[in-house]
């Protein structure tokens, strides 16, 4: 991928967007985007074009789940691919939701 395609992050924890978005940049990303729920980051979705999108699992008012299939539905973001980040779900369930990744919080925080 890309470093220079611009990246949404999507998580109700102020502490881990930091965690993450620090984790992206280190990775050579520098167009780092957030977003603390999910309808906002629809919103944002529609208004700029993202080559990526991490989202929490488990968020109000609609879940990272909601977001994915909300965006598959989208013409205009429904080819975003988009990471699943959560502390609680197995990876299988994340990769039932269609999503294109699976990460554990617990990762972000230990590499962070």
């Amino acid at each position: 991928m890309k470093t220079s395609l611009p990246v949404l992050i999507v998580d109700d924890s102020s502490t881990m967007i930091q965690i993450i978005a620090d984790l992206v940049r280190k990775n050579g990303f520098t167009d780092v985007d957030t977003e603390h729920d999910g309808p906002s980051a629809l919103q944002r979705l529609r208004q700029k074009q993202y080559g990526l999108v991490l989202s929490d699992w488990e968020m109000e008012p609609m879940s990272g789940k909601e977001l994915f299939e909300q965006m598959s539905r989208d013409k205009t973001v429904g080819n975003v691919p988009i990471i699943l980040i959560t502390g609680t779900a197995g990876k299988g369930t994340a990769w039932l939701a269609g999503a294109a990744a699976y990460l554990g919080k617990l990762a972000c925080t230990r590499f962070g």
